[in-house]
């Protein structure tokens, strides 16, 4: 039986499966990783407002239904992070779109969304990080509703796993994003040390149950792990934030159980990162950092799939050089989508 994270850390970290190795590359693998992105202009930007002013747009989830497209992402507010949403038929339209706060929370720190529609249950999910004063681990906390249109149906936060002594958690992690396949739900998150974590349950049981927990990967990574299924292919994408200048890992596994091989995984060669994604024509440079974001999936259910051929990527970006002398938490993000082109040559955003 896997060993749970209360098991040692030793055994964890001698799993020879658990870590990426020399594994055979596939000449599918290169498809998957665009030579040269475009960013577009800032799509939805901090919003100027009398209450609850925001300074940064961060951690985008986002789903197309019925027409429109949904955006749910962590706003910055006066000493609390909170989640916002947004709706509109046109990308173009997303800045001026009605944003809501969503009430799902008294904590003054609920945020990184993922949103999804669970088909077993008829309902839609929204997954995210939420802090709870004498906890030392965030609740890995869920919001449901029948009408992802109206923002104020969403239920009150309660917990997957709650940080309390029975957390199978060996840390608590951050980030977390759930992909299901025929049988399992899976939980993936990332722990700030070169570790993406995993946790399964049954699909019946979704969502209580989360244990099992290993390292699925352990490598030069950071935060925001997001894992979905490649349409038409028995295979599974992953992408990895790495911190400092901010840009995008790959890694593919055949199963989500599996061990995950590298196929975009350094500066030079990212998966989006400043050397290959340039401003679109008519777009002013705007950001060099390719952060916390989302691919835009092929549908809106638990399965997370993924249309290689239709490769689009909402993001969080800025400049570096805007980061000088201050602290993460005052960083003004806005939120941009990237696409893939056909690269020339040297027009890498340097």
């Amino acid at each position: 039986m896997t060993p749970s994270c209360r098991s040692t850390a030793r055994l964890l970290m001698t799993l020879p499966v658990l870590f990426v190795g020399p594994l055979i590359a596939s000449a599918d693998d290169d498809t998957l990783v665009p030579a040269q992105w475009e960013y577009s202009r800032p799509l939805i930007e901090p919003e100027t407002r009398d209450i609850d002013r925001s300074h940064a747009q961060k951690d985008p989830t986002v789903v197309f239904h019925d027409g429109r497209w949904h955006v749910f992402m962590t706003v910055k507010l006066q000493g609390r992070s909170a989640i916002e949403h947004c709706s509109f038929k046109d990308w173009d339209d997303a800045n001026r779109s009605k944003r809501t706060i969503l009430a799902i929370s008294g904590s003054d720190y609920y945020c990184a969304p993922q949103v999804f529609y669970f088909t077993p249950h008829r309902k839609w999910y929204l997954v995210y990080q939420m802090g709870v004063p004498g906890q030392k681990k965030m609740w890995v906390a869920c919001s449901t509703t029948e009408d992802i249109t109206d923002p104020h149906s969403w239920t009150q936060a309660r917990p997957i796993l709650d940080g309390g002594p029975d957390d199978p958690r060996q840390v608590g992690g951050l980030d977390y994003w759930i992909i299901c396949d025929d049988q399992r739900a899976w939980l993936f998150f990332t722990s700030l040390d070169g570790r993406m974590w995993r946790m399964w349950t049954s699909l019946e049981d979704f969502p209580n149950g989360f244990d099992h927990c290993q390292v699925a990967l352990k490598a030069q990574i950071f935060e925001a792990s997001h894992t979905y299924r490649l349409k038409g292919q028995d295979r599974y994408l992953t992408i990895i934030e790495q911190k400092g200048r901010r840009y995008f890992k790959a890694y593919v596994a055949d199963r989500l159980d599996g061990p995950w091989r590298p196929i975009a995984d350094t500066a030079e060669r990212p998966f989006a990162g400043w050397n290959n994604v340039q401003p679109a024509p008519g777009v002013d440079r705007w950001t060099d950092n390719v952060s916390h974001g989302e691919l835009v999936r092929d549908g809106v259910d638990e399965r997370m799939q993924l249309d290689p051929e239709n490769l689009q990527f909402v993001f969080q970006g800025m400049l570096e050089r805007d980061k000088t002398n201050r602290s993460y938490g005052a960083y003004s993000w806005r939120i941009g989508l990237l696409r893939p082109v056909d690269p020339a040559p040297g027009t890498s955003d340097q």
